[in-house]
């Protein structure tokens, strides 16, 4: 039977949130939080308006295999959340979910929550720490794009990668 997988990542911005989400309202930014070797590209003309039923199309390249994903915003929260879904792309389910919350510190807490599952399971189930291990990448690679970003001046941020 097909198991649901999950990632969350949690990190604290010295930033406020009114100038937080703003960046990731930004469809065209996703590009520059994905690591290079992914040949990340928006196929959906830009600028995208981002509200809920907006469609975004994009290729990534795995092992210098292209994929197509397209993802659509089933929720739209500015300036407290969003969700994207995948509709068509690689995983048999890919919802994440991201949460913009004020910080004790005056900052923000960007919180990431994706569940996922594997096409072809429980046939793909050998191939999961590969998986988790390409994603712990992708997320961490994620997290110090936005710290570089947000706040290049910034030595030491709260931040974690769990992938479940």
């Amino acid at each position: 039977m097909a198991r649901d997988h999950f990632i969350r990542t949690r990190l604290v911005i010295p930033r406020p949130r009114d100038e937080v989400f703003p960046f990731f309202a930004q469809a065209e930014n996703l590009g520059r939080l994905t690591p290079p070797e992914l040949a990340f590209r928006i196929r959906t003309p830009l600028p995208i308006a981002m509200r809920p039923g907006a469609l975004i199309d994009y290729t990534i390249g795995l092992h210098g295999i292209p994929m197509r994903w397209r993802t659509l915003i089933s929720e739209w929260e500015p300036p407290h959340h969003f969700v994207d879904e995948q509709l068509k792309g690689p995983y048999a389910l890919w919802i994440h979910r991201h949460t913009f919350t004020d910080h004790p510190s005056g900052g923000t807490l960007i919180a990431d929550e994706v569940r996922y599952r594997l096409p072809l399971a429980p046939f793909s189930d050998p191939v999961l720490p590969l998986v988790r291990r390409q994603l712990r990448r992708i997320f961490a690679y994620r997290q110090e794009a936005v710290r570089a970003l947000l706040a290049p001046a910034a030595r030491e941020l709260e931040s974690a990668v769990e992938i479940g």
